[in-house]
């Protein structure tokens, strides 16, 4: 029998912990954090989900692919925030699809799009269900006859590969490690590693403009993307392929962070790499987050190119690291297929020193600060399944700023954040963190922890993330550096974009979805 995915949650149905085993990843969470219950609350099984009868019924071509089961339909209904994870764990399924469609090639989604256009169904585009900002939830459908999620995930093979130029035409339901196992027999990768990379798929990747492996350089999927193809309810969108182009605004670019709202990504071709063979990691700390902010601008700005260039502040660095809450960690790595990175490493720690920092002795890729930095970020979205169990509520907001006014903005950020916190939870951490860097800025990362109120915690949330949204608006942040828009982030997208675009994007949605089925409510809202 096929492994089941966590109707509710991250993973597996056998990998979520019971029992004895529940209980002390419970007593481990609140030891840690200072807060949280060990009266642990279990979540609501499948078998007792409650969901409203579908409204539609597939076309009878469209019969074989489509599912109305109860499991497949609440699997559907969120992503993966916070906000998503605690409705679904009670089983407060408040959306559901009516169907879930599981297209084989580019025809049965055609045929699906014109049966929606044809019965006033709206359509979600789903790869791996990730999304953390309500980018798959069938919300604001409220004017449609129902609610179809195209699941692209049958679409997951390595068509092409081209040794000459290092590429790759990939379907694009392939999740991440079905993407690298077929690279990998042809003795390439990727190398596109975002801490999703389990369940979440390229397609997904390129809708929401995804952050990966690389801190620098090549941060975002964009980077790795040579052409995209696409079908929208007017035909069929396909760039020509091509290493870069002037003609004109770019139709891949378009397409990166659409979001299912223009188009339904079905493949595209990536630029891939050889496997790297020579690797460097070193930890070095820091007695104050300032300090290391500007080595790390300094090791930006000297085109140095590392792989990895994380800042961990003290606090999040004890957390997830084993730090001693005192010094913030600068994880720093350099990798090659090619030759050595030691100078490069050397360079950088040269750089790292002059800013006060202390490089830990004995680091690497999988020892020291270093190594369990790297199991605490793979584990990470496991972790986040026991904090409804435990009544701990977890908060993200990330974004980009430059590095002339990250000094007012950390701090106006951090000091806004710490006053949520106190007013809506009365205690809970405020930490941050710098995944990726660019010469002109870097990309903060802030993450809450705070003990919940059961039963309310939606309500804490959105305040929580009202009063983070509007401090990054008013700060001249932007409102998501690489978790996308969604649903939960439009309000404040809506004030970052400028208007001239909108209306060009209303109208470029109108010419390609003029019935507006594709994802309602992400990026606009349909005419």
């Amino acid at each position: 029998m096929a492994r089941r995915q966590i109707y509710w949650g991250w993973g597996y149905e056998d990998e979520f912990p019971t029992g004895a085993e529940l209980r002390e990843g419970a007593e481990a969470i609140v030891r840690t954090l200072g807060f949280g219950s060990t009266e642990v609350e279990e979540p609501v099984p499948p078998e007792r989900l409650d969901l409203p009868k579908p409204r539609i019924a597939p076309a009878s071509g469209l019969a074989e692919i489509c599912s109305t089961d109860v499991h497949d339909r609440a699997r559907h209904s969120y992503g993966m925030s916070f906000r998503d994870l605690v409705r679904a764990f009670r089983g407060q399924i408040d959306n559901p699809p009516d169907l879930v469609a599981f297209p084989r090639n580019e025809r049965e989604i055609e045929a699906v799009l014109e049966w929606c256009e044809s019965v006033n169904a709206a359509v979600i585009p789903y790869g791996g269900g990730t999304s953390v900002v309500g980018g798959v939830e069938p919300r604001s459908c409220e004017r449609y006859d129902g609610v179809v999620s195209l699941d692209l995930r049958r679409l997951d093979r390595v068509l092409e590969f081209d040794r000459t130029s290092y590429a790759a035409r990939v379907q694009a339901g392939a999740p991440g490690p079905t993407l690298e196992r077929q690279l990998a027999e042809h003795g390439v990768t990727l190398r596109h590693f975002p801490q999703s990379f389990q369940f979440s798929t390229l397609g997904g990747w390129i809708a929401t403009r995804a952050g990966g492996h690389f801190a620098t350089l090549y941060t975002h999927i964009d980077d790795l993307v040579e052409s995209v193809r696409a079908i929208t309810p007017r035909g069929t969108w396909e760039s020509r392929r091509l290493p870069g182009s002037g003609a004109g605004p770019s139709p891949d670019r378009m397409l990166l962070g659409s979001e299912g709202t223009l188009g339904v990504i079905t493949e595209a071709w990536v630029r891939v790499r050889d496997k790297p063979g020579y690797r460097a990691s070193a930890g070095v700390r820091y007695g104050s987050f300032d300090a290391a902010a500007e080595a790390v601008r300094a090791i930006a700005q000297a085109g140095l190119y590392p792989t990895n260039c994380r800042l961990i502040d003290a606090t999040e660095a004890r957390l997830t690291a084993g730090g001693d809450g005192e010094h913030a960690l600068l994880v720093l790595g350099f990798e090659s297929a090619d030759h050595p990175v030691e100078p490069s490493m050397d360079r950088a720690l040269e750089l790292a020193k002059r800013h006060g920092g202390i490089v830990d002795a004995g680091e690497g890729h999988r020892s020291g600060l270093v190594g369990s930095w790297r199991d605490s970020f793979i584990r990470a979205p496991y972790l986040r399944n026991l904090f409804p169990c435990v009544g701990v509520l977890v908060e993200t907001f990330e974004t980009a700023i430059t590095w002339d006014r990250l000094p007012e903005f950390h701090a106006e950020m951090m000091e806004t954040a710490r006053d949520a916190v106190r007013r809506v939870f009365g205690q809970g951490s405020v930490t941050c963190r710098f995944p990726y860097v660019y010469p002109d800025g870097p990309a903060p990362y802030y993450t809450i922890h705070a003990p919940a109120r059961r039963g309310e915690e939606v309500e804490q949330w959105d305040e929580l993330k009202r009063a983070a949204s509007d401090a990054l608006m008013a700060g001249g942040g932007t409102i998501t550096h690489h978790h996308a828009v969604g649903r939960d982030h439009r309000p404040w997208y809506d004030r970052q974009r400028p208007e001239p675009f909108a209306a060009g994007l209303r109208a470029a949605k109108a010419a390609l979805d003029p019935k507006g089925i594709l994802n309602p409510g992400v990026l606009i809202d349909p005419e």
